[in-house]
């Protein structure tokens, strides 16, 4: 791939997952193109809202589903159609406002000079992030067990901010619709043997981000199902 300061943006997709987010997405496709980033994929999985509308308005292309599915397979139908449009890289982000679209660069640099195929956000690698005591316990447990289960070392497994070249991303199998899409993705980055970097990013919580998002209840019920699958299997 050329050098990361030859590769145009408009070769860089985002895909961002939504269900009832007409409140906060358009600021977060403005605050995309404000970075010039043009190919903005939204995907609406199942809105009662007029999320898909407002994205539409604001500038993105949106992709819908008939009934929610989750978020894995939201995320899946716009990896797919960015990959099938020619997308050379693929940026998975997030419709709440937690992200940073200033911080998609110190994610495509290290797959655009060539050093890795895909970026891994991570909100412990510096304290940029106001993450609670106690989520940070959940996630990092999390992050113990990919470890234990895949050997695949990483701060921060259930982080939604990541990027990935088009060749490393049509080598996953992905099939979970639902969050556990996110230890699916980091299984099948160890499974294909694809190279990897974790990137210190900033997700920023609030009072709206932590009552769409998923609870703590929630994660450790998906933690729980990673490690009774994975004793099962």
């Amino acid at each position: 791939m050329k050098n990361h300061e030859d590769v145009k943006k408009e070769n860089i997709w985002i895909i961002i997952a939504a269900y009832n987010e007409e409140k906060r997405v358009e600021n977060v496709i403005a605050s995309l193109k404000k970075h010039d980033y043009s190919n903005i994929i939204v995907v609406d999985d199942g809105s009662k809202d007029a999320t898909s509308s407002v994205a539409e308005k604001a500038g993105a292309m949106v992709l819908q589903h008939s009934i929610n599915r989750g978020q894995g397979a939201a995320l899946k139908t716009g990896v797919d159609f960015a990959v099938q449009s020619g997308a050379e890289i693929i940026v998975t982000f997030d419709a709440d406002g937690q992200h940073q679209a200033n911080e998609i660069e110190l994610l495509t640099a290290p797959i655009q000079t060539g050093e890795v195929d895909a970026c891994l956000g991570s909100r412990f690698l510096e304290k940029k992030s106001n993450v609670s005591r106690h989520r940070e316990m959940i996630l990092k447990s999390g992050a113990f067990v990919i470890w234990l289960f895949y050997g695949i070392k990483l701060t921060d497994t259930h982080n939604g901010f990541r990027a990935f070249r088009r060749e490393a991303v049509k080598k996953l199998d992905l099939k979970a619709d639902r969050m556990e899409h996110a230890s699916e993705i980091v299984e099948q980055i160890a499974a294909k043997g694809i190279k990897y970097k974790e990137i210190p990013v900033t997700i920023t919580y609030t009072d709206y981000s932590l009552q769409k998002g998923q609870s703590s209840l929630a994660a450790f019920g998906i933690l729980w199902n990673m490690i009774k699958n994975k004793v099962l299997r």
